[in-house]
Order: C-alpha cells, then structure tokens, then sequence
C-alpha cells in the first residue's frame, strides 16, 4: 500500500479543493502507471504548512519571500 505525503504551503497560498483533487489522482495515477500500484490501496495525504513553521536557510518562508518580494 503507498502513502504519499503532499506538504504545501497553506494560507493563502493554498492549493484549492479542486487543485487538491487533482494532486491526489495525479499522483495515485502515476504510482499505477509506474510502479504497477493498485489505485485502490494508494493514500495520499495532503498537509498545508503554514510559511512560518518551516524555513529554508535559517529563515521563515515567510522572511524568505518577503525579501525576495523587497528585492524585485
């Protein structure tokens, strides 16, 4: 049985219900495709992370994005 976990960032960044969808048969499509894995007995889960419970080189995503919105 594959268990597949999606982390996105959430907010207002979020993938939409439909995006979420389709992100869940997209992937369960390519695990039968591929890997020959019964679509039946995939999971796959979707977690949205808020920007500032995760960072990339020391910083908040949030911090992170900020300045790269400043620098532009």
């Amino acid at each position: 049985m594959p268990y597949v976990n999606v982390k996105v960032t959430g907010g207002s960044e979020a993938p939409s219900i439909e995006q979420k969808k389709e992100i869940i048969q997209g992937i369960t499509e390519l695990l039968a495709r591929v890997l020959n894995k019964n679509p039946a007995t995939t999971v796959v889960v979707i977690d949205e992370i808020d920007m500032d419970n995760y960072g990339l080189g020391g910083r908040s995503i949030t911090d992170v994005r900020q300045a790269a919105k400043q620098s532009q």
